[in-house]
């Protein structure tokens, strides 16, 4: 069905049964960004709870009545189920905002698709004629009105951008602020990541909020790193890869870099005998990336920390001419976050206090985490102290001769073994007493 600018129609009159539905929104013109967006508001017209504001950054409200899912570029989808809203929420506003430079009059043309199963059942179109100099839209509405649901086909012009419609909808300033990803040097491609992110690896999105909550509670909220992944592929690890254990934490690890960095990709280096660099995991391979990486690089006997952590050293920082003393440091207003995971000890124990010691003068922070039935933590708030599987691993943690600590140690009985928010907290127990060392000492810009 055809509905025109300014009707309004009984969902009713659209299809029957549960008000369960599908919604794509889409507008597109050249060199326009659009940012999409569903405001939940209550009776009196306000954004009174700003979980119910579902957009790049924020993929659901708590209820999951509407829940973004994959949609074309250039456009939003979003799964409706009205019977799950709260009372509170009264109207569901569906709005479109430029980012960047543009008006909404350089539209060629957009849309609002109603759609069930799949089949469209009804369809607001406009274009740019429809506009003048404005910079968002109102495009439609879903409201509750004499105890039924209708839509009304809005269509309305408005001069700000996306900010101004959260404060048109009275939120407030604080309420903003989750409109934009963490500040960095660059913030096109911070908002690029987290919609990448929502469009092509929709698992991790739960991840990467999880991940931000950790990092905000250590005051890296804004922080930037590299992310390294370091596996073992010992024999002994064999029923971890096989059960998709290991490909489940490293899509942890993967959504941790998706908050340290734009490029939302970590480097992974597996290690036995010897050592392998494969290709980066990327939004792009992450489904199926470890089962792939164990088809190329079968698990091998024999277990070398020191090894793997040299290559990754010199990947990151190679030396300068035949002197491992002076690496390359230009890189190194970017700190390094390596996780290494383990089950089992090291036959190159010297070679590997001696890659410690000499990482400690650079700009690379060393989590290692061994998978064991012995569990222990320095977290305070996950502090669980048992007889460890990983003696050398904590002599690690406390190793002398070193410039500043640069390694923290914890072990689990299996990688799923904590919550997701638990595990980030983990992660983040060491990290930044090391970044002010790093500071301190002048290893990082």
């Amino acid at each position: 069905m055809h509905i025109d600018k300014g009707r309004r129609i009984k969902l009713s009159d659209l299809f029957t049964g549960a008000a369960r539905f599908e919604i794509e929104l889409s507008a597109t013109g050249p060199g326009l960004t659009i940012d999409f967006a569903c405001f939940g508001l209550d009776a009196a017209g306000t954004l009174s709870d700003d979980r119910y504001m579902t957009f790049f950054n924020q993929p659901s409200t708590p209820c999951a009545g509407v829940t973004m899912t994959p949609a074309p570029i250039n456009a939003m989808g979003l799964a409706c189920d009205l019977d799950r809203l709260p009372p509170s929420i009264d109207r569901l506003v569906l709005t479109a905002a430029i980012d960047g430079a543009g008006t909404m009059s350089e539209l060629q043309c957009g849309h609002v698709r109603l759609l069930r199963n799949g089949q469209e059942i009804g369809k607001f179109a406009f274009t740019g004629a429809d506009f003048l100099a404005e910079r968002a839209l109102m495009l439609a509405e879903i409201y509750r009105r004499d105890g039924a649901w209708r839509l009304g086909a809005t269509g309305q012009g408005f001069n700000g951008g996306m900010e101004a419609l959260v404060r048109h909808f009275g939120a407030s300033v604080a309420d903003e602020s989750a409109l934009r990803p963490a500040p960095g040097p660059d913030f096109s491609k911070r908002l690029n990541l987290e919609k990448r992110v929502a469009l092509e690896a929709p698992q991790l999105v739960s991840l990467v909020k999880k991940a931000t909550l950790s990092l905000e509670k250590v005051g890296l909220g804004a922080h930037r790193a590299k992310v390294c992944l370091v596996l073992d592929i010992s024999g002994s690890m064999a029923k971890l890869y096989g059960s998709g254990l290991v490909q489940a934490f490293a899509e942890r690890i993967l959504a941790l870099a998706c908050r340290f960095d734009d490029d939302g990709e970590i480097d992974v280096f597996l290690f036995g005998r010897n050592v392998h660099q494969p290709e980066a995991m990327t939004l792009a391979n992450c489904n199926n990336y470890v089962r792939k990486l164990t088809q190329l690089h079968p698990l091998e006997g024999d277990t070398r920390y020191g090894v793997a952590m040299e290559a990754v050293r010199q990947f990151y920082f190679p030396p300068n001419g035949a002197s491992e003393r002076t690496p390359d440091l230009s890189a190194s207003s970017l700190p390094v976050y390596v996780m290494f995971v383990t089950d089992g000890g090291t036959s190159d124990k010297s070679f590997t206090e001696k890659q410690v010691r000499a990482a400690s003068h650079e700009p690379i922070f060393w989590q290692f985490m061994g998978i064991g039935k012995g569990r222990k933590s320095r977290s305070k708030k996950l502090s669980m102290f048992a007889d460890s599987d990983f003696p050398f691993l904590e002599k690690l943690d406390d190793l002398s001769g070193r410039l500043i600590d640069n390694a923290g140690f914890f072990s689990v009985s299996s990688p799923d073994e904590y919550a997701d928010g638990d595990l980030y907290d983990l992660m983040m127990a060491q990290y930044p007493a090391w970044l002010k060392l790093a500071q301190q000492h002048g290893l990082l810009h």
